[in-house]
Protein backbone atom coordinates (compact mmCIF):
# COMPACT_ATOMS: atom_id res chain seq x y z
CA UNK A 1 0.00 0.00 0.00
CA UNK A 2 1.27 3.77 -1.11
CA UNK A 3 0.56 6.27 1.30
CA UNK A 4 -0.61 8.94 -0.59
CA UNK A 5 -0.81 12.82 1.34
CA UNK A 6 -2.32 15.66 0.14
CA UNK A 7 -3.74 19.42 0.98
CA UNK A 8 -6.24 21.47 -0.14
CA UNK A 9 -4.71 24.57 -1.58
CA UNK A 10 -8.07 26.37 -3.05
CA UNK A 11 -11.35 25.28 -3.59
CA UNK A 12 -11.36 22.10 -5.73
CA UNK A 13 -7.60 21.98 -6.00
CA UNK A 14 -5.30 20.05 -4.41
CA UNK A 15 -1.91 19.24 -4.37
CA UNK A 16 -0.62 15.68 -3.99
CA UNK A 17 2.10 13.69 -3.39
CA UNK A 18 3.05 10.45 -3.52
CA UNK A 19 5.13 7.26 -4.07
CA UNK A 20 5.94 4.11 -4.87
CA UNK A 21 5.37 4.75 -8.72
CA UNK A 22 1.97 6.02 -8.37
CA UNK A 23 0.80 8.61 -10.96
CA UNK A 24 -1.07 12.08 -10.12
CA UNK A 25 -4.00 10.49 -11.55
CA UNK A 26 -3.95 7.27 -9.39
CA UNK A 27 -3.37 9.53 -6.35
CA UNK A 28 -6.33 11.88 -7.12
CA UNK A 29 -8.50 8.78 -7.40
CA UNK A 30 -7.36 7.10 -4.27
CA UNK A 31 -8.49 10.12 -2.27
CA UNK A 32 -11.18 11.42 -4.04
CA UNK A 33 -14.75 9.80 -2.60
CA UNK A 34 -17.81 11.08 -4.17
CA UNK A 35 -21.39 10.51 -2.88
CA UNK A 36 -23.50 11.72 -6.06
CA UNK A 37 -27.60 11.94 -5.88
CA UNK A 38 -30.44 12.28 -8.24
CA UNK A 39 -31.73 15.86 -7.37
CA UNK A 40 -30.18 18.96 -5.77
CA UNK A 41 -32.27 18.91 -2.45
CA UNK A 42 -30.86 15.38 -1.57
CA UNK A 43 -26.93 16.71 -2.50
CA UNK A 44 -27.50 20.07 -0.38
CA UNK A 45 -29.27 17.64 2.46
CA UNK A 46 -26.43 15.15 2.65
CA UNK A 47 -24.12 18.25 3.24
CA UNK A 48 -26.42 19.43 6.27
CA UNK A 49 -26.47 15.76 7.59
CA UNK A 50 -22.52 15.53 7.27
CA UNK A 51 -21.90 18.92 8.82
CA UNK A 52 -24.18 17.90 11.73
CA UNK A 53 -22.12 14.83 11.96
CA UNK A 54 -18.76 16.73 11.94
CA UNK A 55 -17.41 14.58 8.72
CA UNK A 56 -15.75 16.95 6.86
CA UNK A 57 -17.11 17.01 2.46
CA UNK A 58 -16.87 19.99 -0.05
CA UNK A 59 -19.94 19.71 -2.84
CA UNK A 60 -18.10 19.68 -5.80
CA UNK A 61 -19.73 18.85 -9.51
CA UNK A 62 -20.51 15.55 -10.18
CA UNK A 63 -18.03 13.50 -13.24
CA UNK A 64 -19.95 13.21 -16.09
CA UNK A 65 -19.35 9.43 -15.51
CA UNK A 66 -20.70 9.70 -12.27
CA UNK A 67 -24.56 9.02 -14.22
CA UNK A 68 -26.14 11.03 -11.53
CA UNK A 69 -29.30 13.29 -12.49
CA UNK A 70 -27.99 16.45 -10.18
CA UNK A 71 -24.69 17.69 -11.35
CA UNK A 72 -23.46 18.00 -8.04
CA UNK A 73 -21.35 15.43 -5.47
CA UNK A 74 -19.98 15.33 -1.97
CA UNK A 75 -16.45 14.91 -1.63
CA UNK A 76 -14.72 13.27 1.21
CA UNK A 77 -11.45 12.05 2.50
CA UNK A 78 -11.83 7.48 2.19
CA UNK A 79 -11.29 7.29 5.92
CA UNK A 80 -14.86 9.21 6.26
CA UNK A 81 -16.82 7.19 3.52
CA UNK A 82 -18.08 4.21 5.66
CA UNK A 83 -19.31 6.94 8.83
CA UNK A 84 -21.21 8.99 5.59
CA UNK A 85 -23.17 6.29 4.34
CA UNK A 86 -23.98 5.49 7.81
CA UNK A 87 -25.35 9.10 8.43
CA UNK A 88 -26.84 9.64 5.26
CA UNK A 89 -28.63 6.48 5.68
CA UNK A 90 -29.78 6.96 8.90
CA UNK A 91 -31.65 10.22 7.83
CA UNK A 92 -33.02 8.62 4.63
CA UNK A 93 -30.81 10.53 1.81
CA UNK A 94 -30.40 8.41 -0.84
CA UNK A 95 -27.11 8.53 -2.48
CA UNK A 96 -25.00 6.24 -4.75
CA UNK A 97 -21.22 6.11 -4.65
CA UNK A 98 -18.91 7.13 -7.48
CA UNK A 99 -15.95 4.77 -8.21
CA UNK A 100 -13.66 6.45 -11.22
CA UNK A 101 -13.20 3.56 -14.04
CA UNK A 102 -9.72 2.63 -13.51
Amino acid sequence: MVAVVCRKISAGVRECESGGGVTDREAQSMQRQLFTFDTTHHALWAEEVAGGAEIPVEVVPAPPGASARCNLALETFPEEVGRLAGELDAAGVPFRLYAPPP
